[in-house]
């Protein structure tokens, strides 16, 4: 679970830094390069707004990705779902998700904290990466990456969000046993003008709160390396 400010057990706070990371700092960061593809494509589209627009995202660019990609799109109850998904997604799935709630794929312990996530990204252009990992009925496992990262609104689209989801090393059961059930691990945050948060941090002098969740201020970093904002 994300840290909170109401008095939740925190842990490890020795090894988070809360200073500003630029953009090819953030991408370093992931794990997967179908991640930082993704979230390299995405950065450079947006610049210096919160996201780009759903028109603006170039498949062509991202084409070594498309598989571990999809999109989330908002159905008129305002809940995420799946509007496309890339190949090794739905092999991971077992089956085409196209249509399915987002939210559904996790498991109970992590559905509160995916949910919560979901209105912090739709709300307030807030994106995010993180560790997930995956269990089919038959006791298997694989560690996954999740990104997360929001798409303007434009006119009449209810496209919200462009995501990845990829297996760290693909497992030998990929496309034969489907995953049961998603359990979130490690979280950070992705903001317009702010770096990557880790999770399970105390609120410091300088930050503030979103939701329950720490935020760290900060400004994008200049080709100097000055910052600002």
């Amino acid at each position: 679970m994300l840290s909170r400010t109401n008095g939740a057990k925190m842990s490890h706070p020795e090894t988070v830094s809360a200073g500003f990371r630029p953009a090819t700092e953030q991408g370093r960061l992931m794990k997967h390069q179908s991640t930082r593809a993704v979230y390299e494509h995405w950065n450079k589209k947006r610049g210096s707004r919160p996201a780009p627009a759903r028109a603006e995202v170039d498949p062509t660019e991202i084409r070594h990705a498309l598989s571990d990609t999809f999109t989330l799109a908002e159905d008129f109850t305002g809940q995420l779902r799946f509007r496309l998904a890339g190949t090794r997604v739905c092999a991971l799935c077992g089956r085409e998700i196209k249509g399915e709630l987002f939210a559904a794929l996790w498991n109970e312990d992590s559905r509160a904290t995916i949910e919560e996530l979901l209105a912090i990204l739709t709300d307030e252009a807030t994106g995010a990466v993180a560790g997930v990992a995956a269990r089919t009925e038959q006791g298997d496992k694989a560690d996954l990456e999740l990104l997360l990262l929001p798409l303007a609104h434009v006119g009449h689209t209810r496209i919200r969000a462009i995501g990845v989801l990829a297996p760290l090393v693909p497992p030998y059961w990929l496309g034969a046993r489907p995953v049961s059930e998603l359990t979130l691990g490690a979280l950070r945050h992705i903001e317009a003008d702010i770096g990557l948060v880790p999770r399970m941090v105390r609120a410091a002098s300088g930050s503030r709160v979103r939701h329950g969740f720490v935020v760290y201020s900060g400004g994008r970093t200049t080709p100097s390396g000055e910052r600002s904002g």
